[in-house]
């Protein structure tokens, strides 16, 4: 099992807050791929997904919930996975980037043919789940704010992030979405959630709110690269892009442009659930 960590950290830790391919918000069931698969490849595209998350968070007690119910659903042993991933291991160990393409299907792939949602799973030494999430509360989001947040998130073993936040940098917020999306963590505002603030929640696996929760958004400041009237067209683009990068309904970025940078769109809870920036309502966190 080592092995597996030696291999597949070196890759994605030097992009760690660059992300990988994105994984979707969820899929819906796909039957008919999954009686195109063998066994044997149904065990190999398991064991690769698995092994995507033990090399992102160097952690063998670490899987992922597509894993879980695929296992289930196939009747496939855990035992048999954990020999398969070492397998790929040793296969691609010449081809580390290789595996971590494949890693990153298998979890997609995973996701259509069993609905479930690509998402971190931790385990405790006495091997039951692990809830715990990071909280960040008020803070803005300042330079570094990607970066610090990305290890605090692995040094507490969270397994989502509840953020309440006026807003700052757009590029940090961005930074650490990408990072969330591709690391299989959640989100979740219990407060107010403003500016880029929401950006940091699209980028979620699954994203949460509270019935009290505030989200809001208006113009982003255009940075100076941005300043002429083209640029500022393409900030609005990037946007844009990036909430349909995270299978949001880009239409929030269209919302938000028309906003005045002094004031505030407060989004209502259904909108939000409508427009795939919410994914579920919760009664509260701890």
């Amino acid at each position: 099992m080592p092995r597996i960590v030696l291999i597949l950290v070196g890759i994605l830790g030097l992009s760690a807050l660059v992300g990988c391919t994105s994984l979707g918000a969820g899929r819906s069931e796909g039957g008919g791929q999954a009686q195109a698969l063998s066994l044997d490849e149904r065990l190999s595209t398991i064991a690769a997904c698995h092994l995507l998350r033990v090399g992102q968070w160097n952690d063998v007690a670490v899987t992922d919930a597509v894993v879980i119910v695929a296992a289930d659903k196939y009747k496939i042993p855990i035992e048999s996975i954990i020999e398969r991933s070492n397998q790929l291991a040793q296969d691609y160990q010449s081809r580390p980037s290789d595996l971590v393409s494949r890693a990153v299907a298998a979890c997609q792939q995973l996701e259509t043919m069993t609905g479930e949602v690509s998402a971190l799973v931790r385990f405790e030494p006495n091997g039951s789940l692990r809830t715990a999430w990071l909280r960040i509360d008020g803070l803005e989001i300042a330079p570094g704010f990607a970066k610090r947040t990305a290890a605090e998130l692995r040094r507490r073993k969270a397994i989502g992030l509840v953020i309440n936040s006026p807003g700052g940098s757009v590029y940090e917020a961005r930074t650490l979405g990408r990072y969330l999306r591709a690391n299989g963590l959640r989100t979740a505002v219990d407060g107010y959630c403003a500016s880029a603030c929401v950006d940091v929640l699209a980028g979620g696996v699954e994203r949460y709110v509270t019935a009290e929760a505030k989200l809001g958004i208006h113009q982003s400041k255009v940075p100076r690269r941005y300043s002429t009237h083209e640029g500022g067209q393409l900030y609005v683009a990037d946007s844009f892009l990036y909430l349909r990068e995270m299978g949001v309904d880009a239409d929030v970025a269209i919302a938000a442009a028309s906003v005045p940078n002094d004031k505030i769109l407060l989004i209502p809870i259904a909108d939000a659930l409508a427009t795939g920036l919410v994914t579920g309502v919760v009664d509260g966190f701890e």
